[in-house]
């Protein structure tokens, strides 16, 4: 036994003396030799009622639901008229989805030989270099182990198949990660690029500006034990600006090349009449969850007024969570200041539905929290966990895919 021990405590050191770069690149082609391997057991049980169609491979995957759109964009561009339904209505268009993504995936695709093959390339790097990111704030508040096995948790969660799939997301949370690891230090100069970069790959830049406004805030009553220079309030509040104007930009865009004002903001209200058919008179802000609320709680037999019951609790709930427990203290202001940004923001902006789910990809930051425990046993448990949300996420939103609820 003791010489099983010592055995043991030698692997892990010299486990330990890996570079955490190479560390991390060896659990992330893991976690991806995981995901591959499920991705292509939900094509394997892809029937025919299917989008995919019976045994979709990786490729169809790979190029399903939003990746359509944004292939599409790559090659045919933002349309300067909008197009209608037979009611009327502003019809779903390329002017939901940002440029930067669809433009890189189609200028690496060139030489690869597809958008997509190009695409799928730049969601498995900037995967891994967020990996790196997360590993590094995780690192500045807490040790070594718990930001490895955030790491973990991040490559392997539940929606992993967005580092291998043609979306943004992936993408968008290496920007927004490098952002916040920027506050944490206060190398506010980098923002200057990262804003602009996240505005323009995802929405969610919004909610960032948000977060600065929120952060700024809290260094001026704080200042006391740790200086607030003049430079830094500078930047907090010019970047705070750049973050909003960029935010708000697209729509000003949008409307400049259809000559319709209102051009985004109904490409966006397209999609909710997937769901509310209804949903024509204009976007008023924190109408979709209340909305979303009673649509889905009646859905399920309980009632409207249930629904407006639990999300009130939710919101409250959420925010006990972020304010007072103590692993979540633990990961630092800019990490509970940015959650709670975000999530207002999708308070504000978004009809909950099915993608909600992936739409909750830039609370990664949080991992660290979950990580920071010490047992085993719950860290293991959390890693099962994941690896059944991934299945069930793969199997419903790729094998499945054929019911209004099964949207990515």
């Amino acid at each position: 036994m003791v010489e099983r021990a010592l055995t043991s405590a030698a692997g892990a050191g010299r486990w330990a003396s890996v570079p955490a770069a190479l560390r991390i690149g060896i659990l992330y082609l893991g976690a991806r030799v995981v995901t591959t391997a499920l991705l292509l057991l939900a094509g394997q049980l892809s029937g025919p009622a299917s989008r995919f169609g019976q045994g979709a491979d990786l490729g169809r995957f790979a190029l399903g639901w939003d990746a359509q759109w944004y292939w599409y964009l790559a090659e045919n561009g933002y349309p300067s008229e909008l197009p209608l339904t037979e009611s009327g209505q502003v019809a779903e268009n390329q002017w939901a989805f940002m440029p930067v993504y669809a433009y890189l995936g189609k200028a690496l695709g060139l030489p690869l030989g597809s958008w997509g093959a190009g695409a799928v390339v730049i969601s498995l790097v900037a995967g891994y270099l967020g990996c790196l990111v997360l590993y590094r704030i995780v690192r500045m508040r807490a040790e070594e182990d718990a930001a490895m096995w955030a790491v973990v948790f991040f490559a392997c969660a539940p929606l992993a198949a967005m580092f291998q799939v043609g979306y943004a997301e992936a993408l968008f949370l290496l920007w927004l990660l490098l952002a916040l690891w920027s506050v944490m230090r206060r190398r506010y100069a980098w923002l200057y690029a990262l804003v602009p970069l996240m505005a323009f790959t995802r929405p969610g830049v919004l909610a960032f500006a948000l977060f600065l406004a929120l952060f700024g805030i809290w260094r001026w009553f704080s200042r006391r034990s740790e200086p607030l220079r003049v430079r830094e309030v500078v930047h907090i509040v010019a970047l705070g600006l750049l973050a909003a104007v960029t935010g708000f930009s697209w729509q000003v865009i949008a409307g400049a090349v259809t000559g319709d004002p209102g051009a985004y903001l109904a490409t966006e209200l397209a999609w909710r009449r997937n769901w509310l058919g209804d949903a024509s008179a204009g976007f008023v802000p924190f109408e979709g969850f209340v909305q979303g609320a009673g649509f889905w709680f009646a859905s399920w037999g309980l009632g409207a007024i249930t629904g407006y019951i639990a999300l009130a609790a939710s919101i409250v709930a959420v925010a006990a969570l972020l304010l007072f427990e103590p692993h979540v203290r633990r990961m630092g202001p800019e990490i509970r200041l940015w959650s709670a940004s975000y999530l207002l923001y999708l308070l504000a902006v978004f009809f909950p539905q099915s993608s909600i789910f992936r739409l909750l990809l830039p609370l990664s930051p949080l991992w660290g929290a979950v990580a920071v425990p010490r047992s085993a046993w719950w860290r293991v448990s959390i890693l099962g966990l994941c690896l059944l949300g991934q299945w069930w996420w793969i199997y419903n939103m790729y094998g499945l895919g054929n019911t209004y609820w099964q949207i990515p």
